[in-house]
């Protein structure tokens, strides 16, 4: 059980990356600056999240491969893509082509289900088989079966000057053991257990045997490395709307603290039908959020955490929160730095 005496591993970060529709280069920019930030100041890991038909980062993959040419060691990762959205033989040759560009540092993360709003894009996407797209976890296993280098056609060697090979290509060694699985629910986080993958739990979970949030999180936890072949010592790292304020102007601490305050009410109860629920965002002094973190019990089982940027801050306000989560927050919480 991490306390204060036991050091925090591995501190990373997620961003949305937003843009304007009328200047999408400058937001996509500020994304790849924020990565760029992260590595000089420590940050183990850079995650971005995934967004389809809105004005958010729709290309993780190719991103991070921008990312890839101007970093040299902060890990690279997905938070998470929605595989219904995919084809897994064509994403892992993505994945495998930039985890080969970067040197082995990317971490994909996914996730299963139908795409979000499918009726409005159904014919869009799948104009010819929208009826039959499977969007269980198969879709998850056939991926994890071409990224660890399992067949994928029976067919392999020389075809007149060309040769073929029966296997994703370029296979990347080691990409296998990166593959994340972001869970909600106590199913989810099972299946990621057996299947030996690494577990992302975020600021949102199912309500399914409680409504405390806490509470629901450490069952996830607990269940996936009870069904995972490494146990306790499998991968889980945690994800919440961290703001710390250490160096903030007075107008970015009112601006944080609206936006803390407008999103509170949806952590009261479960939300909709699939009863989602949703921790409430940290805000305050890293001495104050540390106590926090230390108070919630999914987080005393973790040694690594992305904590989430809020959405809609602009890029200074994503420049002071992470200088104060690698010189303020991450020490609190015995972090250090990567040289």
């Amino acid at each position: 059980m991490p306390l204060p005496s036991e050091p925090l591993r591995k501190l990373g970060f997620l961003t949305i990356g937003l843009f304007e529709a009328a200047d999408p280069r400058r937001g996509h920019e500020s994304t790849l600056d924020v990565i760029e930030l992260g590595e000089r100041l420590g940050f183990d890991s850079a995650w971005v999240r995934h967004r389809h038909l809105q004005y958010g980062i729709s290309s993780p993959v190719a991103v991070l491969a921008a990312a890839s040419q101007r970093t040299s060691h902060i890990e690279l990762g997905t938070a998470v893509i929605p595989l219904g959205w995919e084809n897994p033989l064509r994403l892992a040759e993505d994945l495998a082509t930039v985890d080969v560009l970067s040197g082995g540092r990317v971490n994909p993360g996914v996730s299963v289900g139908p795409p979000m709003h499918y009726d409005q894009v159904r014919q869009a996407l799948y104009p010819d088989t929208a009826g039959a797209e499977d969007f269980s976890y198969e879709r998850v296993r056939r991926l994890l079966d071409f990224v660890r280098g399992e067949p994928a056609t029976d067919f392999s060697g020389a075809e007149g000057f060309e040769v073929f090979s029966d296997r994703v290509q370029p296979h990347s060694e080691g990409l296998g053991r990166r593959m994340w699985y972001g869970g909600g629910s106590l199913r989810s986080a099972r299946w990621a257990g057996e299947h030996a993958m690494n577990f992302l739990t975020s600021s949102v979970v199912k309500a399914e045997e409680s409504e405390d949030f806490a509470e629901i999180q450490l069952s996830h936890v607990r269940m996936f490395r009870a069904h995972h072949p490494e146990g306790d010592r499998a991968r889980v790292s945690q994800g919440l709307v961290v703001i710390p304020t250490d160096s903030a102007s007075s107008e970015q601490r009112a601006k944080y603290a609206e936006y803390v305050r407008k999103r509170m009410p949806r952590t009261a109860s479960p939300q909709g039908p699939a009863r989602m629920m949703f921790a409430p965002d940290l805000l305050g002094t890293s001495a104050e959020i540390a106590e926090q973190l230390y108070s919630l019990a999914a987080f005393r089982e973790i040694d690594e955490v992305a904590f989430a940027l809020p959405f809609t801050f602009d890029h200074e306000d994503y420049v002071q929160i992470l200088s104060d989560l690698a010189t303020k927050l991450g020490p609190e919480l015995g972090w250090q730095p990567k040289r």
